[in-house]
């Protein structure tokens, strides 16, 4: 036992001299590349002395890496996670300016801009050096974990017994293209965990669950981290009591709902209880958040903070210069990928120019890079419920297409996230169940625009009268990782349709996917069929006969609410399920979502849904989106629910999951079934029909 004992701490010895080495040579031959870098004095050096400044310049700095720079982290725990990174190399680069000076012969120096570079590349280096070493001893990183579990047991209160419970959100992965994804071998820790092929016994079950007619990240989220969605629409909508538009993935907004959210429900969300929430729109009531919409509106302080989530990623600066060159070659990525689309004339297809390459390397790299580190840190602090949101196949999707090889490759990577998360669980202070949901799917199509030349704001126009547009105006995309974005920053970012809307006879016009909402902001109260028809007598006929429009919900002041199609259909709410006229292509349970939505106060004066081709599953979205979802018809309606099997079934045999406040009840039962009870106290009689 303790030859092996020391068999380790000479090759832990070994790899740090090799490291060492590897950084002098580095620093040395940046020092002969870089003008404003040197390691001689003014008077010149023998090459050994040169050699002498460079190793002890290298040791200082990889000591001070590893001593001083996770407290000066700790102290810019309330920097927000994007500011913090570009921090990392200016403070690097201060670090490595300490390290010269330490020198007693004062031979080395640089200039403060090139002191960044220099410490971004060694930094890099070393990084990379200790990885190659550690890949040769199959026990490194084994060891590593369990040097953190033991260092986070020690410093705060034992970890129960019970186990704790991950739920990783694979934002906009449908439940066919997750069954597709591991047929085609992208994603073996979820074909192991089902049991696909390899023989072993499966772990997980998958559960289909069906969304609300909202069916995008705000409403679904919603509805699984606080147990209701009542009143959310659509992604973006107009409210003629406050006369503002509310958008799901705006910080004012998404606080606004979670209060409205918390109040309808009376507890404060499904990780009220020694919870983590990463990545999401909204906290679920957790006291440790990280990348969280709802709280970027407001100033950082000790309650909105996360020590878990920026430590443990941003306490290596390696991680944020690893970070930087992998969000630089995504940035490449995207615009080879959008030239060869482009140069091919493939279809359909949407631009991807200006500031989309950054948003989805933000999306697919560092948001997937914090968030993941900050449900390791949780796991290894043993915190009992944790929610994050991994939102990068959701937004290639939207400009590659939910079947693109873009969005293939991103399924791969979420797959290794995965699989990393689950390696952590077997050194975390207690057990842990991972549950992989979705929040919807995505449904192929061109968009509305492409097919039509005209966008639904023109045609509106043109049934009230008003002319249009020759040049058909785009419509801003609602995708998630924008979401992201804002909650990395550290003010909160304004869209152009955030101040109250002053009232006038024009329409409002907004869409989500293929979801589109009409609203009169100059009548207060939600206008009926019969008004609409005084008003714009062309106007219902218009959208209603439009070969792109499948079917429109209005008011009626006779029947309560009708849904009107092409040809004259019109089918009160009531008489859906005898009669589903232009419903019918949309499937089962389309009626319930529509009269559901038809009862929400702030329901728009016109809800429109486009066509869906149920042969090819596509449909038309309203935004410059190839594949979207918001509204009814396809593959986003459908979503996953990947469970252990040492938990409750999700439903009884032959049942069916339907809406997000039932994903939260089944949730919300599985945290009980492992920990006690949770918030709220009370049962009730509908979760345990869930």
């Amino acid at each position: 036992m303790r030859g092996v004992r020391w068999r380790r701490v000479a090759s832990q010895v070994g790899r740090s001299v090799a490291v060492w080495a590897v950084s002098t040579v580095t620093m040395l031959v940046l020092a002969g590349i870089l003008p404003d870098f040197r390691l001689r004095s003014e008077n010149g050096d023998s090459a050994t002395d040169i050699a002498v400044t460079a190793a002890f310049g290298a040791g200082a700095f990889g000591v001070l890496s590893a001593v001083v720079w996770p407290l000066l982290v700790r102290l810019l725990l309330l920097v927000p996670a994007l500011v913090l990174g570009l921090l990392v190399f200016f403070l690097n680069g201060a670090l490595l300016l300490l390290a010269l000076n330490l020198n007693p012969a004062e031979r080395g120096a640089a200039a403060p801009e090139t002191a960044v570079v220099v410490a971004a590349v060694m930094s890099a280096v070393a990084s990379a050096t200790g990885a190659a070493l550690a890949v040769r001893d199959d026990d490194a990183y084994r060891r590593r974990l369990y040097r953190l579990s033991d260092r986070r047991r020690r410093s705060g209160p034992p970890s129960p017994a019970s186990p704790g419970t991950v739920f990783v959100q694979l934002d906009g992965v449908g439940h066919d293209t997750l069954l597709d994804a591991v047929g085609k071998g992208l994603m073996p820790t979820v074909a192991r965990w089902l049991d696909v092929g390899d023989g072993s016994r499966p772990t997980h079950r998958l559960t289909p669950w069906r969304t609300d007619w909202s069916s995008q990240t705000g409403a679904s989220q919603l509805g699984i981290l606080h147990g209701s969605n009542h009143d959310v629409p659509a992604f973006r909508w107009y409210e003629k009591d406050t006369r503002e538009v509310v958008v799901c993935n705006r910080p004012t907004s998404a606080a606004e709902l979670q209060r409205r959210a918390v109040e309808h429900t009376g507890h404060g969300g499904l990780l009220t209880v020694d919870g983590a929430s990463r990545g999401n729109l909204f906290s679920g009531g957790a006291e440790q958040q990280a990348l969280v919409l709802s709280i970027a509106a407001r100033r950082r302080s000790r309650e909105n903070r996360s020590r878990a989530g920026y430590f443990a990623y941003f306490s290596d600066p390696a991680n944020a210069v690893r970070t930087a060159l992998s969000f630089s070659a995504e940035v490449g990525r995207e615009i080879g990928q959008s030239t060869r689309a482009r140069l091919r004339k493939q279809r359909p297809r949407v631009s991807r120019g200006g500031l989309y390459p950054l948003v989805r390397a933000f999306a697919t790299v560092v948001e997937r890079d914090v968030v993941v580190a900050a449900v390791t840190g949780d796991m290894l602090v043993g915190r009992t419920a944790v929610f994050a949101d991994l939102v990068a196949y959701d937004e290639v999707a939207h400009h590659s297409g939910p079947a693109s090889r873009d969005a293939q490759k991103v399924l791969e990577r979420l797959d290794r996230s995965l699989a990393l998360i689950e390696n952590v669980a077997e050194h975390a202070p207690r057990p842990y169940r991972i549950v992989v949901l979705s929040d919807h799917g995505q449904s192929p199509g061109e968009t509305f625009r492409s097919r039509y030349g005209l966008t639904l704001g023109d045609l509106v126009r043109a049934g009230c009268g008003m002319p249009v547009s020759r040049r058909a105006e785009r419509t801003r995309s609602g995708a998630e990782a924008r979401a992201a974005v804002r909650a990395a920053l550290p003010f909160p970012v304004a869209e152009g349709d955030q101040h109250p809307l002053e009232p006038g006879s024009e329409p409002i016009v907004l869409a989500s996917g293929n979801l589109g909402l009409i609203s009169f902001p100059d009548v207060t109260h939600r206008m009926s069929k019969e008004e609409i028809d005084a008003r714009h007598p062309a106007l219902l006929p218009t959208l209603a006969n439009h070969p792109g429009i499948g079917f429109l919900l209005v008011r009626s002041e006779r029947h309560g609410g009708v849904v009107l199609g092409a040809y004259g259909a019109e089918i009160p709410l009531a008489d859906l399920d005898d009669d589903p006229g232009p419903l019918a292509p949309f499937g089962p349970g389309a009626a319930d979502a529509i009269r559901r939505t038809h009862t929400f106060p702030h329901t728009a004066d016109i809800m429109v849904n486009s066509i869906h081709d149920p042969a090819d599953g596509e449909v038309l979205a309203f935004e410059e989106q190839i594949g979207s979802h918001g509204g009814l018809g396809g593959a986003q309606g459908r979503p996953f629910l990947l469970s252990p099997l040492g938990v409750s079934a999700p439903v009884a045999d032959g049942a069916e999951l339907v809406g997000a406040e039932q994903v939260h009840r089944v949730l919300r039962r599985w945290l009980r079934e492992s920990n006690g009870p949770q918030v709220p106290l009370e049962s009730t009689e509908e979760e345990h029909a869930a």
